[in-house]
């Protein structure tokens, strides 16, 4: 392969309209005190800053998470096989579990798991801390750095309080730069809940051994089947769509739609099809549902209310599972062979469905 550079991820990710908006590549060159790349907005491809900074190293195109160049590689080290046979991935075990705390499971958005782990990872000062993300707003996250009880309580709810006029926000996006985040932590061991996207670059850091993956002792990788974004034309195509206020939503939820609960206690179910014209385009160009790299996926499909799917893939996030369980951080279900089967068909099934997306989607863009 001949040397890459910035300029060929805007060929070939940023004019194609696939660029995922991770931050994996802005986040080294900026760590690297380069400057050479940033985000002029953070719901926009990265742009050149310095251009003629650029080393050519070729380490952003290596990353990124749709170029794919590691992708060998870290198949052997996750012992990962090709999606259309293993669509969910490698993995150890795979569990319905909820928070033993009330306050977790209260304020979560399934089971108040992964916030349940980063507490009891901080409070056995096995990390400084996690990067997370908060819901300011419907359909609006941002990262932030948590150390404490108190900040993940408020990163778990998914209660949604407005803070600004909604015809003063230009967007809303449920996608939260996590890995830009890092770069504020640069001394410090932390947990990262991250996208697929997000959580593949970090990966391809890590491999590479590139600033900042030095900081991550454990990813948590959440299910992602799209993310979305609105603008004031969308937000109010949505509500006219939908027949539902920004204000009245209290709670959003994914499982196998998009659940909206309303403040007057209302439940709203909309299916996936019907959200093509709020989803993050790129997400089209992704074919990973359950987080293949993560230690540790979390997701809502496959358990009941108030349970969230677990699923370890590799020796570190099984032990810290276990722990977990062992100290009565959380607790799961009693679930036998015939029901961890269901669960696996219903993920691969969804898999599957975000693996053909992607196949059409990259047939109609070629």
């Amino acid at each position: 392969m001949s040397p890459k550079s910035f300029q060929d991820l805007i060929d070939e990710v940023h004019e194609k309209g696939i660029c995922q908006e991770c931050g994996g590549c802005v986040s080294f060159c900026s760590s690297a005190e380069f400057d050479v790349i940033g985000f002029k907005d953070p719901y926009s491809p990265p742009i050149y800053i310095n251009k003629e900074k650029c080393l050519e190293c070729g380490i952003c195109y290596y990353i990124c998470p749709q170029t794919h160049v590691l992708d060998e590689e870290l198949s052997k080290t996750f012992k990962f096989s090709d999606f259309s046979s293993m669509p969910i991935g490698n993995f150890l075990d795979i569990y319905s579990c909820q928070a033993s705390n009330e306050e977790f499971l209260e304020a979560g958005t399934d089971g108040g798991v992964v916030n349940s782990i980063i507490n009891y990872l901080i409070e056995k000062k096995i990390i400084d801390g996690a990067i997370v993300s908060k819901v300011d707003a419907p359909f609006s996250r941002e990262a932030f750095f948590s150390d404490n009880k108190d900040d993940l309580l408020k990163a778990s709810g998914a209660k949604l309080e407005i803070s600004q006029q909604l015809d003063e926000i230009q967007k809303f996006s449920t996608y939260a730069h996590s890995i830009s985040e890092l770069n504020h932590y640069k001394f410090k061991k932390l947990a990262v809940v991250g996208t697929p996207c997000q959580i593949y670059t970090m990966r391809c850091m890590e491999n590479l051994g590139v600033t900042p993956s030095q900081n991550i002792y454990i990813y948590l990788g959440l299910f992602c089947f799209e993310n979305f974004m609105f603008n004031n034309a969308q937000i109010k195509k949505f509500e006219k769509d939908f027949n539902i206020k920004f204000e009245n939503i209290e709670k959003i939820n994914i499982k196998e739609d998009l659940i909206i609960k309303l403040k007057d206690g209302k439940i709203i179910h909309v299916p996936f099809n019907h959200l093509a014209d709020y989803m993050r385009p790129a997400c089209n160009a992704c074919n990973d549902f359950t987080n293949i790299y993560a230690d540790i996926s979390f997701g809502g499909l496959a358990s009941p209310d108030k349970y969230t799917t677990v699923i370890s893939r590799t020796e570190k996030g099984k032990k810290i599972l276990s722990n977990a369980m062992d100290e009565g951080v959380i607790t799961r279900l009693d679930i036998d062979n015939t029901r961890k089967n269901k669960m696996k068909e219903s993920i691969t099934q969804f898999s599957q469905l975000k693996v053909k997306r992607k196949e059409k989607f990259m047939e109609n863009l070629n």
